[in-house]
């Protein structure tokens, strides 16, 4: 099959790295962003007017700004302020600012989603906020927030060959190297597309049966 692809079995195993660092910063801007944006959704939805309007200052900050811009203003810009940042810190802090902004908000929607009468029995308990929100609340976003969670995912995961233009040694990064050692672009860039398509296919098919599964618009 390499031979059949034109790319040599040191190629192959270049790719593969690359395709493990695709996967590690998937992961960060998933986990780390997953955190960070669930304090941004209950920041969304706080009974402080202040925190309401900070927290949707960010949101609209990172929406409103390109990840690749985000990317530069880590790597190049603050080294001239005097703080050094390597590739991978910050294409780590990019992503997982740019999925915490997005994931805050798909999920803010969610817990917005749940019925008012559902907040309301929860005060009727005389649960504290945070009692009222981990038993009564939560539970019933979760099953609305799966599918777009994990359909989420697939833009990070795309997003992360962004990273290849600070020299994020990334799968779309080593292409870029192996292109240049082999002047091959198309088989180069096809075997690319489909290592990619490997990885964010499943998180598609996954999210459709979710969201057929769980039904959330007819519940």
């Amino acid at each position: 099959m390499a031979a059949l692809l034109g790319l040599s079995p040191a190629h192959w195993a270049a790719l593969l790295s690359g395709l493990s660092w695709t996967v590690f910063l998937s992961l960060v801007g998933f986990l780390a962003g997953g955190l960070v944006g669930f304090g941004v959704a209950l920041a969304r939805i706080s009974e402080s007017a202040i925190v309401r309007r900070i927290s949707l200052a960010y949101v609209n900050l990172i929406q409103g700004t390109p990840l690749l811009i985000l990317m530069f203003v880590l790597y190049f810009g603050l080294p001239v302020l005097g703080l050094e940042m390597p590739p991978l810190a910050a294409a780590c802090i990019a992503m997982t600012l740019f999925s915490a902004a997005y994931l805050g908000e798909i999920w803010r929607g969610c817990l917005e989603a749940v019925p008012r009468t559902q907040w309301e029995a929860a005060d009727c308990l005389a649960l504290a906020r945070w009692e009222r929100m981990l038993l009564v609340i939560l539970p019933q976003a979760l099953r609305i927030a799966t599918p777009p969670t994990v359909g989420f995912m697939v833009q990070i995961v795309k997003n992360t060959s962004i990273a290849s233009v600070i020299g994020m040694a990334e799968m779309t990064y080593i292409g870029k190297l192996i292109n240049n050692a082999t002047f091959q672009p198309f088989r180069t860039y096809l075997v690319i597309a489909a290592l990619y398509f490997a990885l964010c296919y499943p998180l598609s098919w996954l999210s459709r049966r979710l969201e057929r599964k769980l039904n959330v618009a007819h519940r």
